[in-house]
Order: C-alpha cells, then structure tokens, then sequence
C-alpha cells in the first residue's frame, strides 16, 4: 500500500521518512488531518499491534492498538489538533504490542500546514525501554549488549562473559548516600577498561552489576585471571581512599558453549544465575557455571511453585505419613512422629531432604505448618479411639517458632479438638534452634506449662547438645540413627550411648533410640533400657489409612 494524496505532498513526506527510518531507533510519522491519513515507520509493525503501517480513519483504527485506558486521553488531544486548537502534540501513554501487552510511548508532534492541507509531523519512542548508554560509569548498556551478542551468535563466535557486582552495594548506598555509590560505579567502570584488552568489551547491567565480554576464544581460566585484575585494581581504589568503604567483587563466568542454542535472555538468566552463586557461596569470589548447579537450581525454582500452588489449592500434593514410637519394656504403641511429604505428580513423591528447607526458605513452613499440626491432632484423636493413651508427634521448625504464632496455634488447635495437652510431643529438629536459646525457652516454658510435651530431636548428630538439654529440660531425648548405628560397631561408642542414657535417665527424663532395623539391634538396644524405641523394624513411615490399619486394633 502505497501513500497516497491529491497534491504529492504527502507522498513526499512518507517517502522522507522511509529513507531516514534504517538510521533511527525510533518511530517517524506522519498524519494528515485533510485526508484522515496516517502513515507510520514500518518497523513499528514488527513491534506494535499494526495491520499495516498507512491506514485511514485514523482515529478509528487508534482504537485498535492503543491500551483502553489511554484511549480517552488521545481521541482528546487529536480531536484538539483536528479542530485547531493546539498546533502541538507531545503524550505519554500506551500502544499495545504484538503479544497483547501494553508498551509506554512518547508521542510528540507538530502541526504543519502546505497547499491547505493540515499535516501532523512527529516521532514516537518507547519510554520503557532500556538506555542504550549509562551516563554514570560512561559504559554502553543492555541494550548495546544484546545487539552484541546477536551479532556474535551469526558469527558463531566463542569466548566468555564475566558478570562482575559490587557485594552488598544496597549497604554503601545507604551509608554514604548515592552520590558515593555513583562514584564506586564509576571506579569499577575504569578497573573493568583498565584490565580489558582491546577485543573485550563491558557493559553496565542493572544496579551494581557489569558485564565484561570476550570475542576472542578466551577461556573460563583467563576470564578467572581477569577476575582477579579487577579485584587488584579496585583494591587499589580502596586504598587511594583511605579505606572509607571497604568492599568486594564477586564474579560468575559463563562460556559461549554454556548458552549455545539460547536466547539472549536465556543466557542473561545464566550469566545472572552465576553471579548469584558466587555471593551464594560466600562473595568475593568468582564462579564458573556448571549445567548441573543450574538444574538444581531451575528444580529447586519448579519445586517451590509446585507448593505455592499446592498450598494454594488446600495443601493439593501435600501428605502427611506417620511411624510408630514403641514402649521397649512390653512392645506396645506409645506415640507416633508425624512426618510430611509431597508428591510432585501421581508417580514422583520428593524427599524431605529436598522439599523441606525449601519450605523453610521461602516462608511457606509456616501455612504449612499449620496444615500439619491440625491434620496430626486430627489423627491423635482417631487414634485415642482404640489408644486412649496414644500420643502425636509433631517437629516444629525454627522459622514456624520465630515468625509464626506457633504457641497459640498448638493451644487453639489442642482446645478445639478437645484433646489433653499431653497427648502432644513436639520436636526440635533444626539447627537454628540454637541460635536464639530466649526465644526457645520463652516458648518452651510456656508449652510446658500448657502441658504438652518437650522432645529434643537429633540428639548426637553435633547439632544437640548437653547444654541443650540444660537449656530446653525436654521431656524426651531422642538418639539419631547415627548415634546407634556407632553403637552398634563400636564398642567404646556403645558405652558412650550407655552413659548418655543413663545420665538422662538420672535428672528424670525419657529416652528414645531412633533407626532399629532389625531384630538384632533390638535386642542390642534393649539392653541400655531406653524409654522408647523408633525405627523400621517395628514400622516405616506411611499414610493415614495404612497406619491405622496396621496398628489400631
């Protein structure tokens, strides 16, 4: 479709356009009022929601590519211009994009009037897009990087990326306001251009963040030696300052090979995916991308979808499985420890190990948690039914204890089924514990009184300890399965686990021997006198419905 006017002028301006647009990031345009008119870059067709780029009726067709809330606002102004009202046009608003989502445009403009006809002469820019340039570290941006990497895709070149960032810069920013933070900014821009050979180009990325790229075959080992020079030279720049702020670089490396078949922002998720390990793994140090590392990374990301969506969906893919706590002295069902699983389809169930410290980390233990400890009451009551002694097990963990009101929780749920309190044993069984002893016995005292059960969990494994016992006077101990395995190969560890029972028989507390397997080792076991006894041989963990099966008689 060509364009198309009485007198050729518009013609004329339309075919101007064409010749200046491959020189312009922007969009050219012009509209002619007379002749209801528009003609716009082609390339905004590539990028807008455009059928073409010359149509008429245009304020008609706006409709169809401009965001509905923004549309009211433009018909005004263009009505302004068409009555001659305003001679200029200059709006921040939305035009859709190819994919449905809006996109922020400047549109300005000037009216410009020949051979009486009234024309609209202006330039659109996306005023949400990316700098190409940062006037702060005087270094090209983003967008110049991904032209870059396209261009070296088609030339399959090789080399490296190395992302470098500022450890804890929010810290310096904060302290020495951000004027400082700008001049750090610029000090690592010069160590980068300082260390870089010709044929390596940087890039400043967001916040604190730069990226040195390497066209050159160059290798992760040399990307580590540039590493290194940076780290020496911004050393220098510390020193220069008098040491006002002290701080470190952390790196990550990745390699062309490590993003070959990638998008750009696939292989901008990789390369941050690096950097964000390196500071993982402690800071001011570099790490080289391993596919491995990343996998666990994107399963670990899936897992924690997965349960935001289960709990979402009334705790859908959770389920709580239960294992028998034995009397040693006759053999008869004391209690159960309740233990939770998830199934991330109808055929895989994850481990603990696993799914649990990503609960713990993102916070959701705590819904969680809450779903387990009224479910596990639920079934103590079912089970009093046939036990009425029978007690439930449930391990808290040190996030539900500090950012969670775990204490009126347990009460309300214990009131509400109209249980004793004493059919309850909670378990420690995290390291965190340790870490804040004041807030453990503020809550423990308070359960104690309340009359629910103290059980120390994992007790042997380097995490519990004697003072812990002092500190927390539970009224159960339990010895882990690696504490009796030793036991049971060792002879001067088996008098170590004698006289650990023994001296927690002697201030009036109860023992519990987890991990017995076997006949043997029962009767290994039996011969320390522990209170209570948990492991495979009297019952694995299991569901619900199994469990009462197997033992509510």
């Amino acid at each position: 479709m060509e364009c198309e006017n009485d007198g050729g002028i518009f013609e004329s301006i339309c075919n101007t356009i064409k010749k200046f647009e491959p020189c312009m990031n922007d969009y050219l345009y012009a509209y002619n009022i007379t002749n209801d008119t528009y003609y716009i870059s082609k390339k905004a067709v590539e990028r807008f929601a455009l059928s073409t780029n010359l149509f008429h009726r245009v304020a008609e067709t706006h409709k169809k590519f401009v965001y509905p809330d923004d549309l009211a606002m433009l018909m005004e102004d263009l009505d302004k211009l068409v009555r001659g009202e305003k001679t200029s046009h200059n709006i921040k608003y939305r035009w859709l994009g190819k994919d449905g989502e809006p996109i922020w445009i400047n549109c300005r403009g000037q009216i410009y009037e020949e051979n009486g006809e009234k024309f609209l002469l202006g330039c659109i820019n996306e005023i949400g897009e990316k700098q190409i340039a940062d006037n702060v570290s005087n270094l090209l941006g983003e967008v110049a990087l991904k032209e870059k990497v396209l261009e070296g895709k088609k030339n399959n070149q090789k080399g490296y990326i190395l992302r470098v960032g500022i450890d804890d810069f929010k810290d310096i920013n904060e302290r020495f306001g951000v004027e400082y933070g700008d001049y750090i900014l610029r000090a690592l821009a010069d160590c980068m251009k300082k260390v870089a050979a010709p044929y390596q180009m940087i890039y400043r990325m967001v916040g604190d963040e730069f990226i040195l790229m390497d066209s050159s075959n160059g290798t992760p080992q040399q990307a580590e030696e540039v590493y290194d020079k940076i780290c020496w030279e911004i050393e220098k720049v510390i020193e220069e300052d008098n040491y006002k702020s002290v701080y470190t670089l952390s790196g990550g490396i990745i390699t062309n090979d490590d993003v070959k078949g990638k998008t750009y922002n696939e292989m901008s998720k990789i390369s941050q995916f690096a950097l964000s390990q390196a500071k993982a793994k402690g800071k001011n140090q570099v790490y080289r991308f391993k596919e491995e590392d990343y996998q666990k990374f994107l399963r670990r990301r899936e897992t924690l979808r997965l349960m935001c969506q289960a709990v979402a969906r009334n705790f859908e893919g959770f389920e709580l499985y239960f294992q028998p706590i034995v009397d040693s002295e006759n053999g008869s069902l004391f209690a159960a420890e309740t233990l939770l699983r998830f199934h991330i389809s109808e055929t895989e169930m994850l481990s603990p190990a696993e799914f649990i410290p990503i609960l713990e980390d993102s916070g959701l233990i705590i819904p969680v948690g809450k779903w387990i400890l009224k479910n596990a009451l639920k079934m103590c009551l079912e089970c009093q039914k046939s036990f009425p002694d029978f007690k439930i097990s449930v391990n808290l963990s040190y996030i539900q204890i500090s950012k969670s009101q775990i204490l009126e929780e347990i009460i309300r749920d214990v009131d509400e089924l109209n249980l004793e309190p004493g059919s309850v044993i909670v378990e420690l069984t995290e390291s965190g514990y340790l870490e804040n002893t004041m807030i453990m016995q503020n809550l423990w005292e308070k359960l104690k009184s309340y009359g629910v059960c103290i059980a120390l969990d994992d007790f042997g494994t380097g995490y519990s300890n004697l003072q812990n016992i002092g500190n927390l006077t539970p009224n159960i101990v339990k010895l882990d399965r690696s504490f009796t395995l030793k036991a049971l190969k060792n002879e001067y560890e088996n008098r170590l686990m004698t006289h650990v029972i023994q001296m927690v028989h002697s201030i009036g507390l109860k023992i519990c021997v987890e991990g017995v397997e076997t006949k043997d080792e029962l009767s290994y076991i039996k011969e320390m006198e522990p209170d209570y006894i948990q492991g495979f041989y009297y019952g694995r963990p299991c569901p619900r419905n199994e469990f009462l099966d197997k033992f509510m008689i």
